[in-house]
């Protein structure tokens, strides 16, 4: 017998099969587009506009710690406006700046220069408080445009700064340098009186600071 070979099927192309990808080290990466970049943020220029924008706005700096803010009590052009970085933990967690026993210190101290919270204008510079009490470097520009913009728009009669964090930013100096001085904090061609002393809360944790708050303190009353 003879083998006939089979050609059925002769005359089409013969499929090749696709070769394997390339290892992912190889492969090209899809291009990416780059990120936007955000311009500063915009913040109210009137003061009812600010407030709400502080008690509202996701594009506050220093809102993003916390979903809780602690905002500012007060009205603006007050005789005394009391000024610190972020609330403490007991205020984040009451929603109001200078609670418990720090809180409690801090009336005692107002009463001693005769005068009180009520009088004044409470504000924190950050709505929330940062992760241990300590932002990054490259938030506190953000921070910085809000301070000088919150004082423009308080227009405060003496300004009373309040922990190391908020002197170091406000004044540019330690804490230790710049209590026991009447300080000028320069604001759009004028200048606003202001001291500086100790948290409430450091005071209570270190008492022997006390009299260096209360000569401080008594800077207020100068000229008056």
């Amino acid at each position: 017998s003879v083998l006939v070979p089979n050609f059925k099927g002769a005359g089409r192309a013969i499929e090749a099969e696709p070769p394997p990808p390339l290892p992912a080290a190889l492969q090209r990466p899809e291009a990416v587009e780059a990120p936007i970049a955000k311009g500063p943020v915009e913040i109210p220029a009137d003061w009812d506009d600010f407030q709400r924008w502080l008690a509202e706005s996701p594009d506050v700096p220093g809102s993003q710690w916390d979903a809780r803010r602690v905002l500012p009590v007060g009205k603006a052009e007050a005789p005394l406006m009391l000024l610190t970085a972020w609330p403490e933990i007991d205020d984040q967690r009451e929603a109001t700046l200078f609670t418990g026993a720090a809180g409690a210190l801090l009336d005692a101290m107002l009463r001693a220069v005769g005068t009180a919270r009520a009088d004044c204008y409470l504000a924190s510079l950050a709505v929330t408080r940062p992760p241990g009490g300590r932002c990054k470097e490259e938030e506190v520009a953000e921070l910085d445009r809000l301070l000088w913009h919150h004082l423009r728009l308080a227009r405060p009669g003496r300004l009373l700064l309040i922990g190391s964090d908020i002197v170091r930013m406000a004044a540019t100096l330690p804490l230790a340098e710049a209590r026991g001085r009447l300080l000028n904090i320069n604001q759009d061609g004028g200048t606003i009186d202001t001291v500086v002393v100790a948290h409430p809360a450091m005071l209570l944790a270190r008492p022997a600071q006390k009299a260096a708050a209360w000569d401080s303190l008594k800077l207020l009353n100068r000229g008056r």
